[in-house]
């Protein structure tokens, strides 16, 4: 029984396969405002293929009904972005791998500054050598109703950086999740702004830079900018670091983290770094995004991923940033697949099922293994539902998704040896790519 359900979701799978590639070189589309609810004609669009460079590779605008239509070779093969400018500013929709339908959400701009709240500040300290390694992240927030795109040219969302500091990198995610390097607007004395698209639902700001480290110590004081905020500071565990009004909240994924809640604007919070930890690794960013306008108009783009140290903070958005330039490129197709409409098949015996009380564990963060399959027993009516299939893969790549997490942590942490993290990586890209295939 078990076998013939196992039979049967791989013939789901590659009807799937061979559904996406039925599409492949077409997309349809429609533009919908979500400030008003209702399509959108006339707005200009661009294709934009993320592989090689972020290369626009076709144009098209939105009919009387807000609909439009791209035809490309690599639509459907790999992953490419829609994007759609409205009033100055940019909307972008990735269409992931075997996608044949997208819609690309618009909003009306507002210059009003009370559109977004900050929730939450972290900060990760990583010593090397003589330079003190820094990144932080702003959490933002929009619940604007009706739902409106918070946006400025002359810069939107400000930062500061502690005294001697080089900045490195900046980038911005929207609710999507994927981010795009940032070209920062320099307002002297270490104040800078970025011009992003903050649209309704939760974004994030990431910025890396690097302070003196001489004799293993730092004294550095992190401005907030932003009222109300909960203030999360992490490092390794060799690293000591105080400061006043932080409560020590613990230990996760190997590193140490402090917290402050409900910070007011304009505080300059001083805290102090002493102790060394092993060096982070130089490969493990990914290929960096093109720094345009478009970029400073907050393009999301897949193609692009900051290389500062992500923390698995109690928050659980800082969940996905991390391990989102390891699996971009195949994550998208597993996902497609996953989550693509599937027609019931009946009377082809025992399907794969996830209930509630059977879903896998979160793995062991010291001992990463591949995936477990989701399986019970078949339904007593003898038919696969669409509820069922899209569960048991569903729930092996959430499975896979945190087993990807926790390695990389410890991988970021220096908690596992280079050798055993290929190994973990290679079993975990193994199981995708038989999730992938069914």
């Amino acid at each position: 029984m078990k076998r013939s359900a196992g039979c049967l979701v791989s013939l789901l799978a590659l009807l799937l396969v061979a559904a996406g590639t039925a599409e492949a070189g077409a997309v349809r589309g429609i533009v919908k405002n979500g400030t008003t609810g209702k399509p959108s004609p006339g707005v200009e669009l661009v294709l934009v293929q993320l592989q090689g460079g972020m290369q626009e590779v076709a144009q098209s605008k939105s009919d009387a009904q807000g609909g439009f239509t791209f035809d490309n070779p690599a639509l459907g093969v790999q992953p490419m972005l829609v994007r759609a400018t409205y009033k100055g500013v940019n909307f972008n929709q990735a269409v992931p791998p075997g996608s044949s339908s997208v819609q690309v959400d618009i909003y009306e701009p507002s210059k009003d500054a009370k559109t977004i709240t900050v929730p939450s500040h972290v900060v990760i300290f990583q010593p090397n050598g003589p330079t003190l390694i820094v990144g932080e992240e702003y959490q933002i927030q929009n619940n604007s109703q009706p739902p409106l795109a918070y946006y400025r040219a002359d810069g939107n969302f400000d930062f500061t950086l502690p005294e001697k500091g080089m900045l490195q990198q900046v980038a911005a995610a929207g609710p999507s999740g994927m981010q795009v390097v940032q070209l920062p607007i320099d307002k002297k004395n270490n104040r800078y702004s970025i011009a992003f698209a903050f649209r309704p639902g939760s974004s994030r700001v990431r910025i890396s830079y690097e302070l003196p480290y001489a004799d293993t110590a730092a004294a550095v004081k992190i401005p907030t900018l932003y009222p109300g905020g909960r203030l999360l500071v992490a490092a390794p565990p060799t690293v000591q670091i105080a400061g006043e009004g932080l409560a020590p909240a613990g230990q996760e994924q190997g590193m140490s983290l402090y917290a402050r809640e409900d910070v007011p604007a304009g505080t300059l919070i001083s805290l102090k770094v002493s102790g060394s930890a092993p060096p982070p690794d130089a490969n493990a960013g990914s290929e960096q995004g093109q720094q345009g306008r478009d970029a400073q108009q907050g393009g999301e783009s897949a193609a692009a991923n900051i290389q500062i140290q992500a923390v698995p903070g109690r928050l659980d958005v800082l969940k996905w940033p991390l391990i989102f330039g390891f699996v971009v490129v195949f994550g998208l197709l597993a996902v497609s697949l996953a989550r693509k409409p599937v027609v019931a098949v009946a009377g082809a015996g025992a399907a794969h099922e996830a209930a509630p009380a059977q879903r896998p564990k979160k793995p062991n963060p010291e001992a990463a293994h591949a995936a477990p399959s989701a399986e019970v027993p078949a339904p007593s009516n003898g038919s696969v539902s669409l509820a069922q299939v899209d569960a048991a893969v569903g729930t092996s790549l959430d499975s896979l998704k945190e087993q990807l997490f926790r390695l990389e942590l410890r991988h970021q942490a220096g908690t596992i040896t280079e050798a055993e993290y290929a190994q973990e990586r290679a079993k975990a890209e193994k199981v995708l790519r038989d999730l992938v295939r069914g």
